[in-house]
């Protein structure tokens, strides 16, 4: 699975790429989504390259990005108790794990598709350069972990 992050904003942006952004639902900035590896979201991947990074999320920071991150609607937390009424899992944990893996979805549970996260601490390294380059942006791998822990 892909973790993506939008890190650049929306002005200037030419149309059909903020539609592309859109339907990544990434309409802000230090916005995240996590998405399966398939080949058309590949290459919306690469044509939002310029204004969006992602890479391999590991299991250990989906969970913690659900636990802090992940809302209901109306802006509430996902706590232990809705997960055990509201779904066929008895933690946070078992609930990311089964998501991680692909047998059921944040809209089947009943959770937004979107994590908002707070920006960087220390920052973004330069909005305007890849992340080979010593920048920000495109694919980083594994090291996308790493942004979303200074992230939460």
């Amino acid at each position: 699975m892909y973790a993506v992050i939008r890190v650049r904003g929306r002005t200037g942006i030419k149309k059909n790429l903020a539609d592309t952004l859109d339907m990544l639902n990434l309409t802000r900035i230090s916005h995240a989504v996590v998405i399966p590896e398939t080949s058309s979201y590949k290459g919306m991947l690469q044509k939002g390259k310029d204004y969006i990074t992602w890479g391999e999320v590991s299991e250990e920071t989906y969970k913690l990005l659900l636990a802090e991150r992940g809302r209901l609607p109306g802006n509430k937390r996902v706590t232990e108790e809705y997960v055990k009424e509201n779904t066929d899992y008895d933690s946070i944990d078992s609930l990311a794990t089964a998501l991680y893996n692909g047998e059921t979805t944040l809209k089947e549970v009943g959770l937004k598709p979107i994590f908002r996260l707070s920006p960087p601490r220390k920052g973004y390294e330069n909005t305007k350069k890849t992340y080979n380059e010593g920048g920000s942006l495109g694919y980083r791998s594994e090291n996308i972990n790493e942004l979303i822990e200074k992230m939460i």
